[in-house]
């Protein structure tokens, strides 16, 4: 019994050290694991480290990552991202993501984006237009050679109808009723939209072409550096300020001389940096500063013109009239149709009175900002 009792224990000894040898080496085994895991996890994974110097890259805690390389973040610690100088609500994006303008050029639906655009048109002419003036636009539209893209602003709601022109298929459309041309500028025509034209001609559907091509055109306006242009008027047709009326001998004029009393200074409107609202051009950096000077609610554009000089500098050497290529205002009232008849009124009668009571509006509200402007400085 005593000799039996005594090889069982020594059989559970041996099976006891085989058991801890077996777990020292597990441990031993799993210490190298653990050990080696991370450098091996840890080399596959490489982020860029191009934009941590100009980044400011902070952890879930809020403390900067600036200090240690962001090749050593753990695998799956993403940074938080914060670029102040982006701009507005692109704060927490890498700069090089940032697309900050766009522009109107067509796309397709197939192929490399590289290969989309054969020519990239540099100027863009707008029309705000109702399709019973679409052969007066057909033909403003051929004096417009392939470096201008054209868009159409439809007031009476009949866009589809213009297919019948070959222009029109790459032309683009944007239909509203019973809207004006400075209704669409102030919400289609944003400056980082229209970035990527150097002039913008902001036109009525009512213009004689027949003297006017538009490369000669943008050659004048650079030439004589204005920032704001419109082609001469034809000075028997319509009633015209002196300072947009034609000028035969000559291809560009900046002043006039009005009637006695109507221009308290040779430099300011309506004698000099002047042009009405019916055809102006604008370069890029002008219409960035026009646009922002659109009310929302005054649609019809009445005073703008006597306030476009304070968007360029000198106004009265930028602000011009191209005599050369000249236009002839057909002065026909067809958005007035578009009215609305009331308290027995026609609706031309309506439309002509907001435009009037609108001349007033902006003009107040331009005087009333520039003494609370005033105020304020004088504050400091």
């Amino acid at each position: 019994m005593a000799t039996m009792h005594g090889s069982g224990a020594f059989k559970r000894s041996r099976d006891g050290a085989r058991l801890i040898i077996t777990a020292m080496i597990g441990i031993i085994f799993g210490f190298f694991i653990g050990v080696s895991f991370p450098f091996v996890s840890l080399s596959k994974i490489r982020l860029t480290t191009s934009i941590v110097s100009s980044l400011d890259l902070l952890n879930d805690d809020g403390v900067s990552f600036r200090s240690k390389s962001i090749e050593t973040l753990k695998a799956g610690e993403i940074p938080k991202i914060h670029v102040p100088t982006n701009r507005r609500g692109a704060e927490s994006l890498p700069p090089d993501i940032v697309v900050a303008e766009t522009d109107l050029y067509l796309r397709r639906l197939w192929g490399e984006p590289s290969e989309d655009l054969k020519k990239k048109p540099k100027y863009l002419v707008t029309f705000t237009v109702g399709f019973d003036q679409r052969n007066n636009i057909n033909a403003a539209v051929k004096k417009f050679s392939d470096d201008f893209a054209i868009v159409l602003f439809h007031y009476d709601g009949r866009a589809s109808e213009w297919d019948q022109f070959e222009w029109s298929k790459t032309a683009i459309h944007v239909s509203v009723k019973r809207q004006t041309k400075w209704w669409y500028a102030k919400r289609f025509l944003h400056p980082d939209v229209v970035a990527a034209y150097e002039y913008i001609f902001i036109w009525d559907e009512d213009l004689g072409v027949e003297h006017f091509n538009a490369d000669k055109y943008i050659q004048l306006v650079k030439k004589h550096g204005l920032e704001i242009s419109q082609p001469g008027l034809e000075p028997n047709n319509g009633l015209t300020w002196q300072m947009t009326k034609r000028r035969g001998d000559r291809e560009v004029h900046k002043d006039t001389e009005e009637k006695p009393g109507w221009c308290s200074n040779p430099h300011l409107p309506p004698c000099a940096a002047f042009v009405e609202i019916m055809a102006p051009v604008f370069s890029r950096e002008a219409w960035r500063c026009v646009w922002h000077m659109i009310q929302n609610d005054l649609v019809h554009g009445w005073g703008l013109d006597f306030a476009l000089r304070r968007c360029v500098e000198p106004a009265h050497e930028r602000i011009g009239v191209v005599d050369s290529q000249w236009i002839v205002h057909q002065v026909i009232p067809s958005l007035g149709s578009q009215g609305q008849s009331e308290n027995g009124k026609a609706p031309w009668e309506g439309v002509r009175s907001r435009c009037r009571n609108e001349w007033s509006l902006f003009q107040n509200r331009l005087k009333n900002a520039d003494k609370a402007y005033l105020a304020l400085v004088g504050k400091r």
